[in-house]
């Protein structure tokens, strides 16, 4: 009895041994090798950079497996979701009076078609979507999607969706999808490359930061979040702060942010535009490339700079005027 036990057991192991094997064997793209269509793609998260451009190409890949059964048309959907719009279109705000997050998202449109020769079992077709071709006919509670990028805010996105049709008219959504989130260009770390420092109209040549890095964020499309530092100044203070790029490339510090007092050093922001009797020196100032209050791009290897000219105003101690002039250069990997 004990010998045909035995046998048993290692007659439902093999069986065992036989059934997974045989799942092992099958298609190991799709799981099932009479199914077939499945989809890989290369991009299931980008960037949709404001300010780049309306018909700015992000570029994907679609590649398709086909097996016994074939994939006559791949349509790509698209859907707009904004991340701070209450049931009424408003900015909802919480208890603290910042933005609350409450995720809207759109109708939902066919974006493209791809029809592959299904020829071959691996085949690769290449796409490119831009904002121009992504809104059209796209709505959120009632509105259509923006025309102007600028209006839209950081970590709003488009979702692009992969459906298949088979050949047996069977319809297949596929489980992965591109998510294409709103950033800004200006985001990121930069090296200072130069610099010049007046304190209570005298020039202080001593005074350089050159090399030192900054951090920049994005808070929304035209407004950035400068950490940490003023100048050369980061410590024991917290100098973060918020400047914004306009749209025309318009560098800008402005002495408030959402109607507050912006402080650097413990004392108020002053600026060219708002405050230029405090700012003698640092406004007429263009350093070396003859450039102030600007952002210059770098298309071909992406090092754009920021010029800046901004200050503070001391009120106590040593009453006066800094003024500061920097520019910086983004580092890129």
């Amino acid at each position: 009895m004990k010998i045909i036990k035995y046998c048993s057991l290692a007659l439902v192991l093999f069986i065992g041994m036989v059934s997974v094997s045989c799942e092992g064997d099958s298609d190991e793209l799709t799981g099932n090798n009479v199914r077939g269509g499945l989809l890989e793609i290369k991009n299931e998260a980008q960037t949709y950079v404001v300010g780049n451009g309306l018909t700015t190409n992000y570029d994907n890949l679609i590649t398709i497996f086909q097996g016994n059964e074939k994939v006559n048309k791949v349509d790509i959907y698209v859907t707009f979701t904004t991340g701070k719009l209450g049931a009424d279109g408003l900015i909802l705000k919480d208890i603290d009076g910042n933005d609350s997050i409450v995720e809207v998202t759109s109708n939902k449109l066919l974006l493209k078609t791809i029809t592959p020769a299904a020829t071959e079992q691996r085949e690769q077709y290449p796409f490119s979507v831009n904002y121009n071709e992504l809104i059209p006919g796209l709505v959120v509670n009632g509105k259509p999607v923006t025309s102007a990028d600028s209006e839209l805010r950081i970590g709003d996105y488009f979702t692009l969706t992969y459906v298949s049709t088979l050949n047996t008219g069977n319809i297949h959504q596929n489980g992965k999808s591109t998510k294409i989130a709103v950033g800004t260009r200006f985001a990121g770390t930069y090296r200072v490359i130069e610099t010049a420092y007046w304190r209570i109209y005298t020039p202080r040549p001593d005074v350089v930061w050159v090399g030192q890095t900054r951090t920049i964020e994005s808070v929304d499309a035209v407004t950035y979040k400068f950490i940490q530092f003023a100048g050369p100044f980061g410590g024991p203070t917290d100098n973060t702060h918020f400047f914004t790029i306009s749209p025309g490339d318009i560098v800008e510090t402005p002495t408030t942010y959402k109607g507050v007092i912006q402080y650097l050093n413990t004392f108020p922001v002053i600026n060219c535009s708002e405050t230029p009797a405090l700012m003698t020196y640092a406004c007429p100032y263009t350093g070396n490339d003859g450039k102030k209050n600007i952002v210059v791009r770098d298309d071909v290897n992406g090092k754009d700079k920021i010029y800046r000219t901004y200050g503070y105003n001391t009120t106590t101690g040593a009453i006066g005027p800094r003024e500061i002039y920097e520019v910086l250069e983004k580092i890129v990997d």
